[in-house]
């Protein structure tokens, strides 16, 4: 973004028959995103973003380096970044703590600044949903009942209604999403291709710490010890891609044999599916196949995935070769 040129106060006059005295001169100060809180704000926000093709990138608050990552590829792509920042109620069950999710609005901003953002989107609930919670959703389907569908029934009908809504409001013309979150990311491409909205959907590889672990909001709940035992769900992945070449047998005996060394662990699922179906690639499969897991560590449940192609020249992947996709 382009620095903001403040202009100096004026000085006092001179005492008559003296020079003025010099005027320090006051250093720029970086200007900072459009920050609109409802629907009017947004409108007319969006209306100054009319020279180049304008990127979204959604999240819910609590943003990382992961979301930077999605948000500088968004602008080195994009004459325009617009980011949301919403914790949508609706992707929350009954089970999950909705007022435990962390809410950082202020460091979100030095992020979205730092970032060149030009506008950040950030309504309350009744922005999005002005007649309370809505009658009519969009629906994942199958394959919203599957893997994290499974573990969280009604999960994707709510990420999917609002992920719609947003589309709407901000008219982005691309809109960015990790690959850490996968089956998010199949579902998204899935309503955009099936209901014709007129966006593309752009894939950026996963965000990792240095240690392997997949950058996530929640990473923020794990004591020390949990974060030593969560390093087992990229272990796993890394592992079953280094078996690639054997065919799906190998890939899954590989990951599997270094869950069942960390107890503390509690895993949902460990798959190897076709990354467009979420079923279950047979053994003569060859070709891209997504290896994912997710489980509990102490109190809080992690996900994690790795692009694999399958076959003797197989190994790990950053995102799939036929979706739309950007270098991180």
């Amino acid at each position: 973004m382009p620095a903001a040129s403040v202009a100096a106060p004026p000085a006092d006059p001179a005492p008559p028959g003296t020079s003025p005295a010099p005027v320090a001169p006051v250093a720029p100060v970086a200007a900072g995103p459009v920050v609109a809180r409802t629907r009017d704000e947004l409108r007319m926000a969006r209306r100054q973003l009319t020279d180049g093709d304008v990127a979204v990138v959604m999240t819910m608050g609590a943003l990382h380096e992961g979301h930077a990552t999605l948000i500088e590829t968004a602008r080195q792509r994009a004459a325009h970044v617009v980011v949301t920042i919403f914790l949508n109620p609706l992707q929350f069950g009954p089970r999950e703590d909705l007022s435990r999710y962390p809410r950082t609005f202020d460091s979100d901003m030095e992020i979205c600044r730092r970032a060149g953002v030009d506008l950040v989107f950030a309504p309350t609930p009744d922005v999005i949903y002005q007649d309370g919670d809505p009658g009519v959703r969009v629906s994942a389907g199958p394959l919203g009942n599957v893997l994290e569908g499974q573990a969280r029934p009604g999960h994707f009908d709510g990420m999917l209604t609002v992920v719609a809504k947003l589309l709407h409001l901000t008219r982005a013309d691309t809109a960015y999403y990790g690959q850490k979150d996968a089956q998010q990311l199949l579902l998204i491409r899935r309503m955009v291709g099936d209901l014709d909205f007129p966006v593309r959907v752009v894939s950026v590889p996963t965000v990792r710490e240095a240690d392997g672990l997949a950058m996530s909001s929640r990473n923020m709940y794990l004591t020390d010890s949990d974060r030593e035992t969560a390093l087992c769900l990229s272990r796993a992945l890394r592992a079953g891609a280094a078996a690639a070449a054997e065919g799906p047998s190998a890939i899954r005996r590989a990951a599997r044999s270094v869950l069942v060394r960390e107890p503390l662990a509690l895993i949902d699922y460990l798959v190897l599916v076709h990354p467009s179906t979420l079923e279950d690639v047979p053994e003569w499969y060859r070709g891209e196949a997504l290896l994912a897991v997710a489980g509990r560590v102490g109190t809080t449940r992690l996900i994690d995935n790795l692009p694999i192609s399958v076959g003797p020249s197989g190994g790990p992947l950053e995102v799939f070769s036929d979706v739309d996709s950007a270098g991180a």
